[in-house]
């Protein structure tokens, strides 16, 4: 299964959020690659903890393959070569977990001709040995979505399962872009639909997940005062309400990551470790990415709403 990670802008929590669910499904015994399409700005490799990535990217990347300069990118056994302490280790039974990297600096194309084809027969191989492949793409309408969403319009790609995560802060703000980013005239869907995708089809494989959603019941916030305290509740019910507005309500949503201080000072893996030894992160944050990464394949989650 091909899994397509969007966000409306940067910052939503999306790299973070795609690598965690990479890394949990590991966790599992799946088979997981990891394509950093995010050209220009790649950061999967710091999330994963493999500083060689960079080097190792520099012509060899994503973004040379799909420009013909190389005949393969480069791979990265994020077990064999990340400097996480608790990654040195791979656990018993759990899968591989592979990373494409982008090129760093790589600029963006025209998604077209040569270099589709290129990603056409790169996700039709990689769909046939993984279990799951998860691509980063750009923030907002880049030519990366443009890619995807030409690529599995292609003939070769019909039959192969591919979904679409859009990732999104819990503020208006965000709650807005990414409505826009799916639903506009110039959005996911209407680019889909253009480039040959069945609109039913489409909609049924997006989903929303939304980042960084503070819970104002837990003991993160229990020094704000009611005042402040009250106003979180207004605020949070009116989002809701707007999310149900513009499409994204619960029906639409795969899952909520709470707010965890560890990833707004650090974006990393969450790990085990962090959570029952170190005590950095909380066991909310483990169990909703767990929750979600397992949501990826469940079909239940994934009916027409």
């Amino acid at each position: 299964m091909l899994i397509f990670a969007a966000s409306d802008k940067g910052g939503a929590g999306r790299s973070v959020t795609s690598a965690n669910l990479a890394y949990q499904r590991t966790l599992t015994g799946d088979d997981v690659c990891y394509l950093d399409f995010d050209f220009g700005s790649p950061t999967a490799s710091a999330v994963f903890d493999v500083p060689d990535a960079r080097r190792a990217a520099e012509g060899r990347g994503l973004h040379a393959y799909l420009m013909g300069e190389i005949s393969e990118p480069v791979r990265i056994d994020v077990w064999a070569h990340t400097e996480h302490r608790v990654l040195r280790n791979q656990p018993a039974g759990t899968g591989q977990l592979i990373l494409m990297p982008g090129d760093l600096g790589g600029g963006e194309f025209t998604p077209s001709g040569d270099n589709l084809h290129r990603c056409v027969d790169l996700l039709l191989r990689l769909n046939s040995e993984f279990d799951l492949t998860i691509v980063d793409l750009g923030a907002g309408r880049s030519h990366t979505v443009d890619m995807a969403l030409a690529a599995t319009a292609q003939r070769p790609m019909n039959g192969v399962q591919a979904r679409w995560l859009i990732f999104h802060r819990w503020t208006r703000q965000h709650v807005e872009a990414a409505a826009s980013l799916v639903y506009d005239r110039r959005g996911i869907i209407a680019g889909g639909i253009a480039r040959g995708h069945d609109e039913d089809t489409l909609r049924t494989a997006i989903r929303f997940v939304r980042t960084a959603v503070p819970d104002p019941d837990s003991p993160l916030w229990s020094q704000v005062t009611p005042t402040q305290s009250a106003w979180m509740d207004q605020y949070d019910t009116e989002l809701k309400h707007l999310a149900s507005h513009l499409g994204m309500g619960y029906s639409q949503m795969l899952g909520s990551i709470p707010l965890e201080p560890v990833l707004q000072w650090r974006e990393q893996l969450i790990t085990d470790e962090d959570v029952l030894d170190s005590r950095i992160a909380t066991m909310e944050t483990w169990q909703a990415l767990s929750d979600l990464a397992a949501r990826l394949t469940d079909d239940k989650h994934w009916e027409e709403a």
